[in-house]
C-alpha cells in the first residue's frame, strides 16, 4: 500500500504532517462571528494535525534541520529542548517515530496535563521551578539547563532551539502562509494570531508581504500581564525570543487574559470546537476588530484544542466542576 492523499491512506504518521497538499482544516464561524456576512471569519485547526498542535510545524522543520545537519541519527543522539508544552509533545512524537530520544525541560507551571502528555509521548521530563517557559533573568531556567546539556553533553543531546532557529518561521513560510491562500482563494485580509516563539506571526507575516504586499494585516493577540494562558506570551516576556519582528505585526491588541476561558467555552459550546484558551483570546480579540473595520475576510489560528487544559479551564470557571461527582447534578 502507497501514500494517497486524497484517500488519506498513509505509509508514515509524518506524512500527515500539515502542506499545501495536506492542510488543516478552515472552518467558517456562525454563532460566535460578530458580522458573518460583511467580515467572515474562519478558524484555521491547528489541533487536527497529528500530534495536536501548530507546533506540529515548526517541529518537523528543526528535526529535519537537525537531521540535514547530521546531528541526529549516530548513536544514541536525541533531542533536548525547554517547551511550554506543545513544540515538546510535537518534537517527541517525531523523535519517536524517527527512532530518537527526547529531553523536555519543562516550566513546573506547565498544565499537568501537557507534562502527562509528554511522557506518554516518549520523552524523558526535567521539570524546572520556571514561571514559563523560558523567563529572562532566571538563570538555570529552562532554557539555559537545556543548552547546558547540549553544550557540556554534545555527543548525547542536539537542540533545536525554537526561540532563535529560523527553521521554526520557515515552516511557516512554506505551509501555513500557502495553505491559507489557497483556502481562501487569496480572499484574505487579516491574519488573528497569538505570539509564543513568534514562528506563526512572522513567518506568514513574511509570507504575505511577499504574496499580497499590503493586502493582509497580521493582527497579533495578546494576554494581559500576569497571564495564565499556557504557551503564550505577552510582549513584555518576548525578550527571551530571537524570532519576533515587531515591525511585521500590524496590529497589537491586548485581551484580559480571564477572557480566554469563556471565549474558549463559547467556542466549544456555539461552534462545536473543542478549543483550548489560546483560541478564545484570539476570538475576542478578532472580534474587537471586526466590530470596528466592518468589512473583511479573517482567518484565526486556533493552536490546539481544550483537551490540555481542563485543570485550566476548572481553575478559571469553577461552576464547571460542579455536578461531576455520582449522584450530583443532572437537569435543572
Amino acid at each position: 500500500m502507497s501514500t494517497d492523499r486524497t484517500a488519506r491512506v498513509y505509509e508514515s504518521v509524518l506524512e500527515m504532517l500539515p502542506s499545501e497538499e495536506n492542510p488543516s482544516p478552515m472552518v467558517r464561524l456562525g454563532a460566535t462571528s460578530p458580522r458573518p456576512e460583511s467580515f467572515p471569519l474562519f478558524a484555521k485547526l491547528e489541533w487536527t494535525n497529528p500530534f495536536g498542535s501548530v507546533k506540529d510545524r515548526a517541529a518537523a522543520y528543526l528535526v529535519r534541520e537537525l537531521e540535514r545537519a547530521g546531528k541526529l541519527g549516530s548513536g544514541e543522539r536525541g533531542i533536548v529542548e525547554p517547551t511550554s508544552g506543545n513544540t515538546g509533545i510535537s518534537l517527541a512524537a517525531i523523535a519517536g517515530a524517527s527512532g530518537y530520544r527526547m529531553l523536555a525541560v519543562v516550566p513546573n507551571r506547565v498544565p499537568l496535563e501537557k507534562k502527562l502528555l509528554l511522557r506518554i509521548a516518549g520523552a524523558e521530563l526535567e521539570v524546572v521551578s520556571d514561571e514559563l517557559c523560558p523567563t529572562p533573568g532566571m538563570g538555570e531556567g529552562s532554557i539555559a539547563l537545556a543548552k547546558g546539556y547540549a553544550r557540556a553533553q554534545g555527543e548525547r543531546w542536539a537542540l533545536p532551539n525554537q526561540y532563535e532557529n529560523e527553521a521554526n518561521v520557515r515552516a511557516h513560510v512554506e505551509t501555513t502562509g500557502p495553505e491559507i491562500w489557497r483556502q481562501t482563494g487569496g480572499a484574505v485580509t487579516h491574519v488573528f494570531l497569538s505570539l509564543g516563539t513568534c514562528g506563526t506571526a512572522t513567518g506568514l507575516a513574511r509570507f504575505f508581504r511577499e504574496k499580497k504586499p499590503g493586502g493582509v494585516r497580521i493582527v497579533a493577540v495578546q494576554p494581559s500581564e500576569g497571564h495564565d494562558v499556557p504557551g503564550l506570551r505577552n510582549v513584555s516576556q518576548l525578550e527571551v525570543s530571537k524570532l519576533y519582528e515587531p515591525e511585521l505585526v500590524d496590529e497589537l491588541v491586548e485581551v484580559d487574559y480571564e477572557l480566554a476561558y469563556p471565549r474558549a467555552l463559547e467556542l466549544c459550546r456555539r461552534e462545536g470546537l473543542l478549543a483550548g484558551p489560546s483560541s478564545g483570546l484570539v476570538l475576542e480579540g478578532a472580534r474587537r476588530v471586526v466590530e470596528r473595520e466592518l468589512v473583511g475576510h479573517g482567518v484565526l489560528i486556533f493552536p490546539d484544542n481544550a483537551f490540555k487544559y481542563t485543570s485550566n479551564f476548572v481553575r478559571h470557571v469553577p461552576a464547571l466542576a460542579e455536578g461531576v461527582a455520582p449522584g450530583k447534578g443532572g437537569p435543572r
